[in-house]
């Protein structure tokens, strides 16, 4: 008795009707095509990290795409030329920043890039590394001297108006011993929106972010609350004057008494005063 097949043709299947991961693969497969120096084998010398590297710079070109799932760990493996132990590393490292996301049964997803995930688990580790905030305290020291002077061009009466009210709370707050971080936080974003550049405005909310640690521990150093309102005083005077070179000496100074104190609180064997 002869059997026959007597049910549809099955077709192949077009390019639109590829699976997410598929279509992950083909974008991958087209990336070695354009002979991208980004997805060649790497050499085994810190091969997790420089596969987290070249994964989060394909995320940036579109290559891996946010809310698609990247492809399998075997395929990744293959086309890095490196085992599935260093593409599982790499993975879970861009997953402890925040980059990727692994959802049970459909695979491994890009998140959308944003400030916020890059600087949350920096502000984490800088919190325990004293070494990383003197740095922090160096790329101030660059980049706000530079905001104040351009401020100090730019700024508008409704910007004295409110660097004004706020060093205003500032000295109510210093009068009653009430905490004024966020008073603080306000004045150098402020200073940054007077700039009139959303750059820099991005710039100064990251900076601001990453020194929420920092500030609520040296706003409770004995004179630190009455030195931030001096130097913030300073520059909003030369500010008001349409002083630039003033305006930046300045910042630069507030910066360099902040440092002093963070400097003297590390020497002190005492704890810091309420």
């Amino acid at each position: 008795m002869n059997l026959w097949y007597t049910g549809p043709v099955i077709e192949p299947l077009d390019n639109e009707n590829l699976s997410p991961a598929r279509n992950a693969v083909k974008r991958f497969a087209n990336a070695l095509a354009n002979d991208s120096l980004l997805i060649t084998p790497i050499k085994k010398t810190r091969v997790a990290e420089e596969v987290a590297d070249r994964i989060r710079v394909l995320m940036l070109d579109g290559t891996f795409p946010p809310g698609e799932p990247l492809p399998s760990e075997r395929h990744l493996a293959e086309r890095f030329g490196v085992s599935r132990g260093s593409i599982r590393d790499a993975l879970r490292t861009l997953e402890t920043i925040g980059l990727l996301e692994t959802r049970h049964g459909q695979g491994t997803f890009p998140h959308e890039l944003s400030v916020d995930r890059l600087v949350a688990p920096l502000a984490s580790v800088m919190a325990y590394r004293s070494d990383l905030q003197d740095e922090l305290l160096d790329v101030r020291r660059m980049f706000e001297p530079a905001v104040a002077r351009v401020a100090a061009l730019r700024a508008t009466n409704e910007d004295l108006s409110d660097l004004q009210r706020l060093l205003d709370a500032q000295r109510q707050k210093l009068k009653t011993g009430q905490s004024a971080i966020a008073e603080d936080t306000a004045f150098h974003a402020i200073l940054a929106r007077s700039t009139r550049n959303r750059v820099v405005m991005s710039i100064m909310t990251t900076l601001n972010d990453l020194l929420v640690e920092s500030r609520t521990h040296s706003l409770e150093q004995k004179g630190r609350p009455a030195r931030s309102v001096e130097g913030h005083e300073a520059v909003v005077a030369a500010l008001q004057r349409k002083d630039p070179e003033g305006a930046s000496q300045a910042m630069y100074n507030h910066i360099d008494q902040i440092a002093d104190l963070q400097l003297h609180a590390k020497k002190s064997p005492n704890p810091p005063a309420k």
